[in-house]
């Protein structure tokens, strides 16, 4: 008769995610619609591009066999670029990010992975990350499992609140606890679980309130931008990382799997020079390179141009959705005392 296992701290945190129950109980049952899963739509699956895209990267038995061959731990260069490119074109080049390099940008197995590995290398059992409230359940997870503790900051109709993060500061610093705020976490388009965007001139303060704690001990701002392509009306916002002078402090964190596929698992971070060999260490640890023919199939679907219709196919569905979905809540939900949304 053996004893019973001894399992680490961490693997008893990590028991019982609600990600995973939640997304085994959307893929059980076909019929069921999740709110909170955040499944991509199954009819809106890019299958005809995929296959086109895939066709491309085989095309040539040389460059197939680079395909299939293991990739580095920061991932293949040429999809490094692009991803550097569209950021670059989506924040109309601004001056602090024709000065990134390459070498800041590393590709991970979905958003997921790089938050976790962030978080890995910023966080001490008890150290703090500042999160709206509420917040995306599943970085939550994140800290529980590293034993870090989210503090929840007040948030409005553009999202967290700069100065309730200064009077939150303050307080830590008076109690002695100021060196335990290690990062503020945001999700600024589409906020999930919100919906809301954060506008132009928050992003700006929420900024300078970062730099200003940042003098002492280095505040690093993670900036969560999984839904910012999937926009049914209005101009696009430019991103924190764009509006760090310093470009010390914000670490943007994206992904391919709401915009083209979750099944592929492409995810990128766009990391501050003093956070890229931790993560590239960290990551090298769990597994040197995220997959290497994934990582080559979105980058023949970007030189393709095909991301750009297939996006615009989504935004088009989801937004017909997203109309129903309100055109619902007025006819049913409206004279329920204490309910209320947003458009």
């Amino acid at each position: 008769m053996f004893s019973a296992t001894q399992l680490s701290c961490r693997a008893k945190r990590a028991s019982g995610q609600p990600i995973s129950r939640l997304m085994s109980l959307a893929l059980n049952d076909p019929t069921l619609i999740s709110l909170a899963a955040g499944f991509v739509d199954q009819q809106t699956l890019p299958v005809e591009i995929t296959a086109r895209a895939m066709e491309q990267v085989l095309s040539d038995a040389t460059d197939a066999r680079a395909a299939l061959q293991y990739g580095t731990t920061m991932g293949n260069v040429r999809l490094r670029e692009q991803v550097l490119d569209r950021l670059r074109q989506a924040d109309g080049n601004p001056e602090t990010e024709r000065s990134l390099s390459v070498d800041q940008v590393i590709l991970t197995a979905g958003s997921n992975q790089l938050l976790y590995l962030v978080a890995d290398a910023l966080l001490e059992p008890g150290d703090i990350v500042f999160c709206a409230t509420p917040t995306y359940f599943v970085f939550l997870g994140i800290l529980d499992n590293l034993s870090a503790r989210p503090w929840g900051v007040a948030s409005d109709a553009e999202g967290i609140i700069p100065k309730a993060i200064d009077d939150q500061m303050r307080a830590l610093e008076r109690r002695g606890d100021l060196g335990r705020v290690k990062a503020v976490y945001v999700t600024p388009y589409f906020d999930n679980p919100t919906g809301l965007t954060m506008s132009a001139e928050r992003r700006a303060e929420l900024l300078r309130v970062v730099e200003r704690w940042s003098r002492n001990s280095r505040l690093y701002l993670i900036e969560d931008c999984a839904y910012r392509p999937l926009r049914y009306a209005g101009a696009d916002v430019p991103s924190l990382r764009s509006l760090d002078s310093s470009g010390e402090l914000v670490v943007l964190a994206d992904t391919f799997s709401k915009s083209f596929s979750p099944g592929i698992r492409v995810g990128w971070g766009v990391l501050p020079p003093s956070l890229v060999e931790p993560v590239a260490g960290l990551k090298g640890n769990l597994d040197f390179g995220s997959a290497h023919l994934n990582q080559r199939l979105m980058s023949a679907v970007l030189d393709m141009g095909l991301l750009e219709e297939h996006v615009a196919r989504l935004a088009s569905g989801y937004q017909r959705k997203l109309s129903a979905m309100l055109a619902a809540a007025d006819a049913f939900l409206s004279d329920i005392p204490g309910v209320r949304w947003r458009r």
